[in-house]
This record gives structure tokens, sequence and C-alpha cells, in this order.
């Protein structure tokens, strides 16, 4: 969670709201970082999350990440949640809870719905209160 916060840090750095993530081998190492990129290339998909597992796809060879985490600051939304769930990523840990769009357990429970293929391990809540507080500061210095 820590890489997840320095590359959330280095989003808000360039104007992006600051959510990172990492994708992590099947040996727990980083295999790919991403922060969110919207603002920096103008993409409206580029969250953390998706930045974070394209590149963990190009690196891992294939876009099956079956034995990969993926962790992220923020809860995932929809778009990320259905990202986790399409590369097949075997477990998805986040920081803080996203009220009014998380897709993972606050407003949606994307990844663990029966209908789907695939369903990863969820882990939450892991340093939340940095994971919130970084965001916290980002939206009080816009206001």
């Amino acid at each position: 969670m820590r890489a997840a916060l320095a590359a959330a840090r280095e989003a808000a750095a360039h104007g992006d709201i600051p959510v990172g993530a990492v994708v992590l081998g099947p040996d727990g190492e980083v295999i790919a970082v991403g922060g969110n990129e919207r603002e920096l290339t103008g993409d409206p998909t580029a969250h953390a999350e998706v930045v974070a597992l394209r590149r963990a796809a190009e690196v891992h060879g294939e876009w099956r990440l079956v034995d990969c985490t993926l962790v992220v600051t923020l809860e995932p939304c929809t778009m990320c949640a259905g990202a986790a769930v399409a590369s097949r990523i075997g477990h998805v840990v986040f920081g803080a809870f996203d009220e009014k769009a998380g897709a993972v357990a606050s407003l949606f429970d994307v990844v663990r719905d029966p209908r789907l293929n695939h369903r990863p391990r969820i882990t939450s809540g892991v340093l939340a209160k940095e994971c919130e507080s970084l965001l916290l500061e980002f939206f009080e210095g816009r206001r």
C-alpha cells in the first residue's frame, strides 16, 4: 500500500485526484504501478487501477493476472472493479472506502457478483486513514 500511496502523491502533483495502484506478481513483488492520469492524459479511463492493470499485463506477458494482487488506495469504481474481474486478478486490496462510487463494497459489489465468471478475494481498509487523509487534503486545497 505504501507504493500505491506514493503513486497517488505523484498523481496529485500533476493535478489528478490522488489515487494510486500497484499490481503485485505471484511472488509479491511489484510488477506495475499506476496513478490517476485522467487530467495528465485526457483519457477518461486512465484511473490508477486501469493504468496499473495495463502495465501489469504488459510486464506479465498476458492479460490474465490470476495469481496477481491489485492494491489500490481507494475502493475501485464500477469501471475499475470490472477491469479487475476482466483481468482475472486474484486478489484486490484497497485502503479507503468510497461511499459515493465504490463498487467493491460501498455502493455496489461488482467483484463478488455470483453471475460473473471470476470473483477475486477482497481485503479492505488497509492504511485506510492514510489513504483518506491524502484525498481529503487534495480536495481541501481545491475548495
